[in-house]
């Protein structure tokens, strides 16, 4: 059995806003290759890990990405190393075109000189044709599909090490929830390491590896993705009457 190497490890994580502490001292990894999800009710702190982890959010704890530890990296040092946040509101340039939203994504690649970096717009409008079909309208005319496509379009664009979606499905209809998680099958058959934050608990074991489910703060349940999909507990609490009614 080949061996995962850890792309992210975090250890006793603590954040919050001001005075008010949301995690409690989080531990959880991010393989290479790997879709890490993390699920639970609103409020238990998703969001703020995510935010912890890219740098918006003051923390305290040991993270470390392939090795290095993040203590006193700021946020523009943290996308240069290869993290991308996708966040929950999107985050647009709502008066610039699709295109220059995406331009704007390579900022990571256009320091770096990467050359040619610009074809990497070409696999975007690969994976999304939408966004191409669209690449002259302005970002804020789209539908809320369009703006998550564009979104984790605009992410991809700076090829980044590891992944991380704040609620992709937040607010989208079922059909394009459904596409969203296509892109991300497809991203994690290429191998793109992935941390997902998701309400939609049923979605998003379907696509990870390995999941954690958090609650007020501290990770109640951790385990296989396809174990936790069959927990009687996430399912009482995460997955309710559907499950049945869907197996059938």
């Amino acid at each position: 059995m080949t061996q995962t190497t850890m792309l992210l490890e975090v250890t006793d994580l603590h954040a919050g806003y001001g005075r008010a502490e949301v995690l409690t001292g989080l531990n959880f990894t991010v393989g290479q290759g790997q879709v890490i999800t993390i699920i639970g009710p609103n409020g238990a702190g998703k969001s703020t890990t995510l935010n912890a982890l890219i740098g918006l959010l003051p923390a305290r704890g040991r993270i470390a990405f392939e090795g290095q530890d993040l203590s006193g990296a700021s946020l523009e040092d943290r996308v240069m190393m290869g993290l991308a946040l996708v966040p929950e509101k999107r985050e647009l340039f709502s008066t610039m075109p699709v295109e220059d939203n995406l331009v704007l994504g390579g900022w990571r690649a256009m320091k770096r000189r990467v050359p040619n970096w610009k074809r990497e717009i070409e696999r975007v409008y690969e994976l999304f044709p939408r966004l191409k079909e669209r690449r002259a309208q302005l970002a804020g005319t789209l539908s809320g599909g369009e703006r998550q496509m564009l979104a984790v379009g605009r992410a991809l664009m700076s090829s980044p090490r590891l992944l991380m979606l704040d609620e992709p499905s937040l607010g989208l209809a079922p059909l394009v929830v459904k596409e969203i998680f296509r892109i991300i099958e497809r991203l994690r058959a290429e191998g793109t390491s992935i941390l997902l934050v998701e309400q939609n608990a049923r979605a998003a074991l379907e696509v990870a590896d390995h999941g954690h489910v958090l609650e007020t703060g501290s990770i109640a349940l951790s385990g296989p993705a396809a174990d936790l999909a069959h927990n009687p507990r996430v399912i009482e609490s995460y997955l309710g009457a559907a499950a049945p009614r869907e197996a059938a």
